[in-house]
This record gives C-alpha cells, sequence and structure tokens, in this order.
C-alpha cells in the first residue's frame, strides 16, 4: 500500500499546470457539445435523449418495468368512468371552415412572402381528393386517371393544368371545375361561379350513383355554402347547411353542424345556436373546440354584461355565473391552446387543412373564425380572462389524469409541428421545464470551463489548490487503509499479495 501511496504522490508532484489546462478544456468542450446536442434534441423532440435511452434501454436492463397502468378513464360529465377508447389520440381530421388556396392562401402568399401551408398538409388534402372524388367503378374513366394525377402534384400550375385537360377530355368532369375553383379562381367570386359550374355537371343523370359522386356533390354544396358566407350572404349560406344536413344525414363525420354553428353566431341567431348544440354537443358524440367553446360563449354571455371580478369575490358566484364559469373549465380543459389566442396574447396565423382536436391547429383554426363573436358579447372576453386558468387547479397532473374529458394526450406538439408552418411558435401543454441533464451539462460546462481558464491565469496557485484537493480526496482511503493494517496481521496482506 505504502509504494502505490507514494507512487501517486509522486504522480501528482510531476503534473504540470498545463496538464490541469488540457482536463479542465478538454472537459469542458466534451460537455458543451453534449449540452448543443441535448438542447437541439429537446428542442426537436419535446425530451431529453439521455434520459429516453435511460428508460428506454438502460432502465429494462436494470430490472425496471414499464407502468402500464396509463390507460385513462373518461370520467362523464354525471360522473360515470368509461373506458378510453382504442382509437389513435392523434388522428388529424379535415378542418370544417379550411379557407381557398387561390383566393385565400395564395393572396397571403403574395403579400408576404410566406407559405402558410405545410408540404404535409397539402399531401393529406391531395389524399382526400383521391379518396373521395375519383369514380369508384372498376374501369377508372380517362379524366379520372388525369385527376388522380393532378391531386398529387405539388406544383400549383402542373394541377390546375391537369385540370384544364380533364376539361378538354370531358366537360362534365365536376372534379376539375372544383380543383379549378380551389386553386385558379383568385377572389371567392369566381370561386363561386366555378363551384356553381360543377354543382351543374355534377347533378347530370350520368355522374350520379356512386358513392364518391355523392362524396363530390355534397363537398361542392359545401364550398358553394362557404362562399355565400363569405360574401355576406348569411341567410342563405344557413339555409344550404341545413338543407345539405337533412339531405345527407350520415356524413355527420364532415361536421358540416361547426360551419351552421359560426353561420348563427354571425346572424346572432343564439337559440338556433343552442338548438344545433343541444344535438351536437353529447356525451357520446365526439367534441371538438367550436362545441365546448361555442357552449361557454353562450353561458358566459348570459352574465358577462354585469361580471366584475370584486363583486364576485365579495358576494360569491351566482348560479349562471358558476355555470358559465364550469363551461369555460370545460373548454379550456378539452383545448388549453384557445384563450391565448381569443384573449390575443398570441398571434393568430391563417388556418391550417387539417386540425388535430385538441391541439394548436385546432386552437387556431378556432380563434381565427370565432374571435369576432367573443368580441360581439359584450364581457365575455374579461370573464374568460378571470376564470380560464383555474382549470389548471382542477387537473394538476392533465397527460396522468383528466377532470370531464380524457388524459390529455402527449403527441399533439409533435403533430401540430408538422400541420403549422415554421414561422408559427407552436403552443405546448403543458409546459415543458428544462430536463435535469440539460441543467446539469450547462452547469458541468460552464464549471470545467472557469476552471480552465482559472487554470491558465493562475497556474502556480491552482495547481497547489489541485494537489490540496487531490490529498483532501484520498485522505480517507488513507486513513481507511492504516485501520485495516492495525486490525489485520501483516502476514495476511502478504499471503493477499501472493493471491
Amino acid at each position: 500500500y505504502f509504494s502505490t501511496s507514494s507512487s501517486s504522490s509522486v504522480f501528482l508532484n510531476t503534473l504540470t499546470p498545463k496538464f490541469y489546462v488540457a482536463l479542465t478544456g478538454t472537459s469542458s468542450l466534451i460537455s458543451g457539445l453534449i449540452l448543443i446536442f441535448e438542447w437541439w434534441y429537446f428542442r426537436k423532440y419535446g425530451t431529453s435523449f439521455i434520459e429516453q435511452v435511460s428508460v428506454s434501454h438502460l432502465r429494462p436492463l436494470l430490472g425496471g418495468v414499464e407502468n402500464s397502468s396509463t390507460t385513462g378513464l373518461f370520467a362523464s360529465v354525471n360522473g360515470e368512468a368509461e373506458p378510453r377508447p382504442s382509437v389513435s389520440e392523434c388522428k388529424v381530421w379535415r378542418n370544417p371552415l379550411n379557407l381557398f388556396r387561390g383566393a385565400e392562401y395564395n393572396r397571403y402568399t403574395w403579400v408576404t412572402g410566406k407559405e402558410p401551408l405545410t408540404y404535409y398538409d397539402m399531401n393529406l388534402s391531395a389524399q382526400d381528393h383521391q379518396t373521395f372524388f375519383t369514380g369508384d367503378t372498376p374501369q377508372l374513366r380517362p379524366e379520372d386517371a388525369v385527376m388522380q394525377k393532378a391531386w398529387r402534384e405539388r406544383n400549383p400550375q402542373a394541377r390546375i393544368r391537369a385540370a384544364y385537360q380533364a376539361i378538354e377530355m370531358n366537360h362534365e368532369c365536376a372534379a376539375a371545375y372544383v380543383l379549378l375553383a380551389e386553386e385558379e379562381a383568385t377572389t371567392i367570386t369566381e370561386a363561386e361561379r366555378l363551384f356553381k359550374k360543377a354543382l351543374t355537371r355534377q347533378n347530370a343523370p350520368c355522374n350520379c350513383g356512386s358513392g364518391k359522386d355523392i362524396n363530390l356533390l355534397v363537398y361542392i354544396k359545401r364550398r358553394l355554402a362557404m362562399c355565400a358566407r363569405k360574401l355576406g350572404r348569411i341567410k342563405e349560406a344557413v339555409k344550404m347547411m341545413r338543407d345539405l344536413m337533412k339531405e345527407f344525414p350520415l356524413l355527420g363525420m364532415l361536421n358540416i353542424h361547426e360551419n351552421l354553428l359560426e353561420a348563427l353566431l354571425e346572424l346572432q341567431a343564439y337559440a338556433d345556436v343552442q338548438a344545433v348544440l343541444a344535438k351536437y354537443d353529447d356525451i357520446s358524440l365526439p367534441k371538438s373546440a367550436t362545441i365546448c367553446y361555442t357552449s361557454a360563449l353562450l353561458k358566459a354571455r348570459a352574465v358577462s354584461d354585469k361580471f366584475s371580478p370584486e363583486a364576485a369575490s365579495r358576494r360569491g358566484l351566482s348560479t349562471a355565473e358558476m355555470n358559465a364559469v364550469e363551461a369555460i373549465h370545460r373548454a379550456v380543459e378539452f383545448n388549453p391552446h384557445v384563450p391565448k389566442y381569443l384573449l390575443e396574447m398570441k398571434s393568430l396565423i391563417l388556418p391550417p387543412e387539417h386540425i388535430l382536436k385538441r391541439g394548436d391547429s385546432e386552437a387556431v383554426a378556432y380563434a381565427f373564425f370565432h374571435l369576432q363573436h367573443w368580441k360581439r358579447a359584450e364581457g365575455a372576453l374579461n370573464l374568460l380572462h378571470c376564470t380560464w386558468e383555474g382549470t389548471f387547479r382542477i387537473i394538476p397532473y392533465p397527460l396522468e389524469k383528466g377532470h370531464l374529458f380524457y388524459p390529455y394526450p402527449g403527441c399533439t406538439e409533435t403533430a401540430d409541428r408538422e400541420l403549422l408552418p415554421s414561422f408559427h411558435e407552436v403552443s405546448v401543454y403543458p409546459k415543458k421545464e428544462l430536463p435535469f441533464f440539460i441543467l446539469f451539462t450547462a452547469g458541468l460546462c460552464s464549471f470545467t470551463a472557469m476552471l480552465a481558464m482559472l487554470t491558465h491565469q493562475f497556474p502556480e496557485l491552482m495547481g497547489v489548490f489541485a494537489k490540496a484537493f487531490f490529498s483532501t480526496l484520498f485522505a480517507p482511503l488513507g486513513f481507511f487503509a492504516d485501520k485495516m493494517e492495525s486490525f489485520m496481521p501483516s502476514s495476511f496482506w502478504h499471503q493477499l499479495t501472493r493471491i
């Protein structure tokens, strides 16, 4: 032991300050590189790489067991729990109020030079159009084959040329007129004219019968109703939407009722809005931000004009005010991203063509069309501002357990980053704290860099400090070895070294 101790002390005495500078500098460089990689990985994927590797690979090797009790329960309004469905939490839905590419999205690009739609979003739209609009006959018609290729084209001009080619093959090709209305028309009036042409051709006897022909017919009528809404003919739009819902009641998945709700709110026909909500705001039907927040708006509107936080804190909330606050809490639990857009704490962008329910993309789409309705109800935004953050006290661990809905899905951030343009800062819920390993590597990098700088500036002093530090570090080991020698006979150490 004494020979080992003496050799280590000689080794420490022979180390020069340059060695310590190199040691601390190298440690700082390595920890800095780890910090940069960890930060990049966290910004891109929302988790720490070291933690992910530890949980995924090291924990099973050490005997850890994954917690399999994460199948959340759905707590209904009347308190009953229902099993969580097996449907994917992050299913992407078509935006019921999506804008027109030529007349709206492209105008934004011309003014700002920014692309409001992502390739992922446009690719989903192309798949939708291929699925719903091209004929389902065994023998594909030539114009349908051209349109199938047209939907897949990335270049807008190539899509438009293909649509004209399909019209040359068959003047009754309604899908080609739909494409031109969506992408070539630069005004809503022009888009409406082309949709009316498409409707005339789709209503022809030879074009009605197959399922996909019906899908195309419903799409055209819906877009015509949206054109009427945008051009100010709101009552006409409401009638068209009601007729469409009566004619095709089984196509509820298209969410035409959300278009109807928005048009009725513009008319301030609140009794009719309540009637639509009574039909679709049911425990057995899928929810949406439009349904939850419209319900909250109606209840808030009844009390918001006289609501005062100071008065409410003195006398307590009335029954109507309590109902309004509970409706706001319910809406915020369903989609916690919406209030910041309604309260203009976060800037709005054009909504995408597809949305993720409970995600930031749905919040953008809802606020884009409904912010004006909240502003029109006197005091409604003030009531929202005073009460919305109280939701988070009810659900302190939203990813694990919800209150009125399923636990909040943890996959929304990744899907929303695919749907929303890169210049938009995606809203993340719940707010993620910096992982431990990022903080640890940042501290290690800073500490070793400081040691390297001090060693370079004061080599003699830091050399003395390093020797004193290592001597103190090894002192307990020397003390323990001395005690062991006093208890053990010398022959024991001799026999041990021979072994």
